[in-house]
């Protein structure tokens, strides 16, 4: 008797505030999707990181005769100095380091270039004297680049060492930086969720108050009169949990591996597992946003 008594009190204050009912919903589904969307972009970075990171290569770049850093003079590097790096990277100091390595010649380089600038205008302006010659190694922990450093940065011939990993990191601070925006933007819109079911809630008890009333002079519990008004609110904060839910799902199933994987199949996207993790997660931040926001709101209302 007493759940249904509740249950029709919930029902009761949802058709009469619904288009605030409404608005809550909305609210709590455009801020739990920015959570949603900030979890999955964390998570992307951090198979972005494991993916890249082992993959990220050094490069040993040799002096061309237009070189003037390092040390090199504007002059190419011999034959000689090149085989010195090799005899370097096969001998007993870093071999065991590297997992493979492999020399790039200024044609190769040329041709690889072309190939990755092809229809630019940049393309038609490089020759294959302007790049350099290049030994690219994999090493077995992509963390110990230094040791190349220390090994092959003073070598005669040797330009410059760059280890991929510092063009990623750049990457990765772009991502970070949406990813804390999304976070800011979503952490905005909860509380502006927060005061909307509140405010609701307050309004919801307001138009009951002759309920209300009675219900107190019978001797009823404020417990049992907070109830409906806080399930009101995880109701409609839930819908707004399921269709963020749905949204995060979406985005994942038809733009992440619909579109982004097969535009970049080299890439390491999230699917549609790490999606179907982020939703329990929004369920319960929503019902929890909710049933705080209502029962202060309630509490308050029943104490003036």
């Amino acid at each position: 008797m007493r759940l249904g008594l509740v249950l029709s009190e919930v029902g009761q204050g949802l058709r009469r505030n619904l288009s605030m009912v409404i608005s809550v919903v909305l609210v709590t589904f455009i801020s739990l999707t920015f959570v949603g969307a900030a979890i999955l972009l964390q998570m992307q970075i951090t198979q972005m990181k494991s993916y890249w990171f082992d993959r990220a290569q050094v490069a040993v770049y040799m002096c061309t005769e237009f070189s003037t850093v390092g040390g090199c003079d504007q002059q190419a590097a011999t034959p000689d100095q090149v085989a010195l790096v090799q005899a370097q990277l096969e001998g007993e100091t870093l071999a065991p380091f590297i997992d493979t390595f492999y020399f790039e010649t200024q044609e190769q380089a040329y041709a690889n270039f072309q190939e990755q600038f092809a229809g630019d205008a940049v393309a038609d302006l490089i020759t294959p004297e302007l790049l350099p010659e290049a030994f690219w190694v994999n090493l077995i922990d992509p963390t110990q680049s230094a040791i190349l450093d220390d090994a092959l940065g003073g070598l005669a011939g040797v330009e410059s060492i760059v280890d991929q990993r510092s063009y990623l990191d750049q990457i990765f601070d772009i991502l970070n930086a949406s990813s804390l925006t999304a976070i800011g933007i979503a952490a905005l819109m909860l509380v502006a969720a927060a005061l909307l079911i509140a405010t609701t809630i307050r309004l919801s008890a307001f138009s009951r108050r002759r309920e209300i009333g009675i219900m107190r002079l019978v001797g009823a519990s404020n417990r049992f009169i907070q109830t409906p008004f806080i399930i009101e609110g995880v109701v409609a904060a839930l819908l707004g949990s399921v269709l963020a839910g749905l949204a995060v799902v979406g985005i994942v199933q038809f733009f992440v591996q619909g579109y982004l994987a097969q535009t970049l199949p080299l890439t390491s996207f999230v699917g549609l597992s790490d999606a179907l993790l982020v939703v329990p997660v929004l369920l319960g931040a929503g019902a929890l946003l909710a049933a705080l926001s209502a029962n202060v709101a309630i509490t308050r209302y029943l104490r003036v």
